[in-house]
């Protein structure tokens, strides 16, 4: 029998840096297998060329899931990395992989990467820690709280379940909702951080940790912090370049981590530079192709050969000022059509557009990550040119909505 060598991938969104993984998967030469619990992937096949075989199966199945891999070996596929680039699927992949294949991850550092409170539990000693108290359920609040604060739930994923307290109104009001959805969990409370926020994107290869980019985040604050703009910093100031290296140096040698893929989100307030959050994986969304544009080389593929075992390389091809901003709607309503997306294409300096929804999908003001339904790349001399003309294209683009 002829052994196919293969990859096989936990979830996907349809477009995005998962999509864009199993993209470079398939140009690196592998196999594509992908496990999905989301059957309009199925009903929607001839839509994922690049994935081989599709298997539609219940994800938190470890169980379920090792039946399958046993198959494809069986099948004559040799797997040579089960992988995610989807929350919360990363630590189930490396857990999977750890059982079949070489795995050049660690699955515990992981496993407390995914949990913000054992997260903040771990780091709690380091200078970057915010401050933080943690609620059992039916724990009455503290009295000497100092407001405005950040309410979460450590399981959530993206903006969803992260919630500002501007006073204790506010926060018995967060409070309920929260242990509405799930009564038995912890609650995290932390200190409101002021200050510009970035993103990091970083890989670790051979215990040796890479900035790949800092990216500049725009907050829109409505109802949640949804995050609608990001500029890639080609070239930071040294003391932000050199401040989030000593941060990213010290996670990467507490967590023990040889190998993989990870992004920070940090504050720079005026105690120094502060952690959000931490998860194992490039971020989602735009991130790889405005990195792509920014860069010249593709983070999803570097990030494969390190989870292959191979050497990246992580040397750009170019350095360009690169901006992407997202488009949100402010009315709920019936897609009835996209109008502008040509328009927005031709803008100056565009380098892609992207428009989420199909005709009849029911749109919402932000509510999370997903509720961002297009956004526009576009480069340009400086970021503030940049930042310009991915603004001006992303105005062209309009949902017409029925109400």
């Amino acid at each position: 029998m002829i052994y196919l060598k293969a990859i096989v991938f936990i979830g996907t969104n349809k477009s995005g840096s998962s999509r864009e993984a199993t993209r470079a998967a398939e140009k690196l030469g592998y196999f594509t297998v992908l496990f999905t619990n989301n059957e309009k992937q199925l009903q929607q096949r001839r839509a994922y060329p690049d994935i081989h075989k599709m298997i539609l199966i219940d994800t938190f199945d470890i169980e379920s899931m090792k039946n399958e891999i046993e198959k494809l070996g069986k099948a004559g596929l040799n797997i040579k990395s089960i992988v995610s680039f989807v929350d919360p699927f990363v630590h189930i992949a490396s857990i999977l992989c750890d059982e079949f294949c070489q795995n050049y991850t660690s699955s515990s550092a992981i496993e407390t990467m995914e949990d913000k409170e054992k997260t903040r539990k771990f780091l709690q000693d380091q200078p970057y820690s915010p401050k933080f108290s943690l609620m059992k359920p039916n724990e009455p609040i503290a009295k000497n709280l100092t407001f405005p604060l950040i309410v979460k739930s450590p399981k959530s994923t993206g903006s969803k379940d992260v919630l500002l307290a501007t006073d204790a109104d506010q926060l018995n009001n967060h409070l309920k909702a929260l242990r509405s959805k799930n009564p038995y969990e912890t609650i995290m409370i932390e200190e409101y951080l002021d200050g510009p926020q970035y993103l990091v994107e970083a890989v670790v290869y051979q215990r040796q940790p890479h900035v790949i980019g800092i990216i500049e985040q725009e907050i829109t604050q409505g109802k949640r912090f949804i995050i609608t703009g990001y500029g890639v910093l080609v070239k930071a100031p040294k003391d932000i370049q050199s401040g989030i290296e000593e941060v990213l140096h010290s996670i990467v040698k507490a967590f023990g981590i040889e190998n993989g893929a990870l992004h920070l989100e940090l504050r720079l307030t005026q105690n120094g530079w502060k952690l959000i959050e931490i998860n194992p994986r490039i971020s989602g969304g735009a991130m790889n192709n405005m990195l792509q544009a920014a860069l010249g080389f593709s983070l999803v593929e570097e990030t494969l050969k390190i989870l292959l075992g191979e050497q990246p390389n992580l040397q750009p091809r170019h350095k360009k000022f690169v901006y992407t901003k997202y488009v949100i709607v402010e009315s709920r309503g019936i897609l009835e059509k996209v109008i502008g997306k040509a328009r927005a294409t031709r803008s100056t300096g565009v380098v892609e557009v992207y428009v989420k929804p199909r005709r009849g999908t029911l749109l919402t003001p932000p509510l999370s990550m997903g509720h961002r339904y297009a956004y526009v790349i576009a480069e340009g001399a400086t970021l503030k040119e940049a930042r310009n003309h991915a603004i001006t294209a992303a105005k062209e683009i309009k949902f017409i909505l029925r109400v």
